[in-house]
């Protein structure tokens, strides 16, 4: 198991390298592609304002304050969004490409509204997202039987002696393959959902 003593988000802020950022667009860009197709985009422009908004968090999470609030990095990738759209459909409108675009306008103003049902959507599909994809991306890092062990307890609910009796572990190793699990995702994820 690697030993990182730092958060994704803590490691991009303050020792970025390669690999951290790999993940990052490993982690965010099928998320950031299926939110962006919600605005009727054309594939290449779908792309390059996918693009656009990782350029902006790779040039600023460097300055991101997290401030302690539930959900800050999420909030701060929402509004990074929204504003390249803004930015995106007002360019489009000048070349006169999209008509009045009042629709579009709408539905950029409600994600941008923190209260809007669309802003909480965001909320809750940005989390079950990360930890999903994370717990996958985190999975190379452990050996087959700990993972094994994790998956069974969490995923599928099973009971610590049924998954101790399965996997020829004692109940205690079970617990503890789940624990090494959980705080390995509970350090990887921080900052990106509290």
């Amino acid at each position: 198991m690697s030993d990182t003593p730092a958060s994704l988000l803590e490691r991009l802020r303050l020792e970025p390298d390669q690999a951290s950022w790999r993940r990052l667009v490993g982690l965010y860009q099928p998320m950031l592609t299926n939110w962006l197709r919600r605005y009727a985009l054309q594939a290449a422009d779908l792309d390059d304002l996918q693009q656009d908004i990782l350029s902006v968090v790779f040039r600023e999470v460097s300055a991101f304050q997290h401030q302690g609030q539930r959900g800050a990095f999420r909030c701060w990738l929402r509004r990074i969004m929204v504003n390249r759209l803004r930015s995106f459909w007002r360019e489009q409108r000048k070349r006169s490409e999209l008509g009045d675009g009042r629709a579009m306008a709408e539905l950029i103003e409600q994600l941008d509204d923190p209260a809007s049902g669309l802003s909480r959507l965001w909320d809750a599909e940005h989390d079950r997202y990360v930890t999903r994809r994370l717990t996958e991306l985190l999975k190379g890092e452990f050996e087959p039987a700990t993972w094994s062990a994790f998956e069974q307890l969490v995923f599928e609910g099973r009971s610590t002696a049924d998954v101790a009796r399965s996997l020829n572990m004692t109940a205690n190793a079970v617990r503890l393959a789940k624990s090494r699990v959980l705080r390995r995702l509970r350090q990887e994820i921080q900052g990106l959902l509290d």
